[in-house]
């Protein structure tokens, strides 16, 4: 059930309209009881609403349960949010609730931020929820110090920063931000934030290192080693590491309707790529880019030819495969391998 319930802040601007939204972790899988009562309270789900009414805070806040840790998240955010009223205002801040019933296509930009932080906050993994239209409904945005700026208000803003003492840097113009900005999962290590999005699922005992980078509706189960990329609807299942500039083929741009994953216990070398899902305990060759449509003589664990050639596609979701090309032919060829990658340790355990 997709049912949750979100409080946060949303950043609104005058032309452009809402640019982001920060969520303290939602509800999710909230039940019957609870459900009818916000119902009651949030008329109109699936959609953004604006607290500027005492009556509906106070009537949300009679329903809160004080003894349930993650209400109380809420009850203090609320309330804070409440003390801080001016200072919100003047920084185009809202305070607003969420009450997701229905997983269908977006159309509101408060529930396509709601979902990533579903997804960050490991509610729902990758390919869970819908996120049908989030390119067209998340608006552009300059990610600055000093929190998100419309794009057309940006070189205004960083000459006016020329005649103070308080500088402006523009991180980013881009449609996601930063996955820290937001969420912090407990038990991973991040050497570069900036190349994590919002929406990316971080499993416990993930680390992600300088050159690693994980799309939004993408992630980890952990343990995992991250140096390449883990593009969108991408899954890599525990024990697996992706080597120095390893890529792996995502479905944004021009890719095809198979959902690439990656299973337990495998490796992908430094520089190789992953256009086909893996089964556990495979290996694919440093350099070495897999594409479906690849051409591979499989060979027996003990060196027989079985096939002569064989489309990758065909060893989809396949356990124990050794993907190599042969360095006197240039052939890739496919074995059987019974000692399957496993990660160093030493380099998670204080994850």
């Amino acid at each position: 059930m997709v049912n949750s319930l979100a409080i946060g802040l949303g950043t609104k601007d005058k032309k452009l309209g809402w640019l982001e939204f920060f969520f303290v972790e939602p509800c999710s899988g909230i039940d019957d009881k609870f459900l009818n009562q916000l119902k009651k309270i949030i008329t109109i789900p699936n959609q953004t609403l604006s607290l500027n009414d005492d009556k509906v805070i106070a009537n949300l806040l009679a329903i809160l349960d004080k003894t349930n840790d993650q209400h109380k998240k809420l009850i203090d955010f609320i309330a804070q949010a409440t003390k801080k009223a001016s200072y919100l205002s003047a920084k185009n801040r809202q305070l607003v609730a969420i009450l997701l019933t229905d997983d269908v296509a977006l159309s509101d930009v408060g529930v396509a931020y709601l979902k990533l932080h579903l997804l960050s906050y490991r509610h729902f993994k990758p390919n869970e929820l819908n996120l049908t239209n989030i390119f067209s409904v998340l608006p552009n945005v300059a990610w600055s110090n000093k929190g998100p700026i419309n794009p057309a208000n940006v070189a205004d803003e960083l000459w006016k920063a020329r005649f103070t003492d308080d500088a402006l840097f523009i991180r980013s113009i881009d449609k996601f931000p930063r996955l820290t900005d937001y969420v912090i999962p407990a038990n991973v290590r991040i050497a570069n934030s900036a190349r994590i999005r919002l929406g990316a699922y971080l499993g416990s005992g993930t680390t992600v290192m300088h050159e690693g980078f994980i799309n939004f509706n993408a992630g980890t189960q952990g343990p995992n080693m991250v140096e390449g990329r883990i593009s969108a609807g991408v899954w890599v299942d525990e024990n697996s590491d992706l080597g120095g500039g390893a890529s792996t083929m995502g479905r944004l741009s021009g890719g095809g309707d198979i959902l690439i994953s990656v299973g337990k216990n495998c490796l992908i070398g430094a520089n190789a790529g992953l256009g086909i899902p893996l089964g556990d305990n495979c290996i694919i060759e440093s350099g070495l880019y897999v594409t479906a449509g690849s051409k591979l003589k499989v060979l027996s664990k003990d060196g027989v030819i079985v096939s002569e050639s064989v489309k990758a596609s065909q060893l989809s979701g396949k356990d124990n495969l050794l993907i190599r090309r042969n360095s006197l032919n240039g052939q890739i060829e496919c074995l059987t391998t019974l000692a399957p990658a496993s990660l160093n340790a030493e380099l998670h355990k204080n994850n």
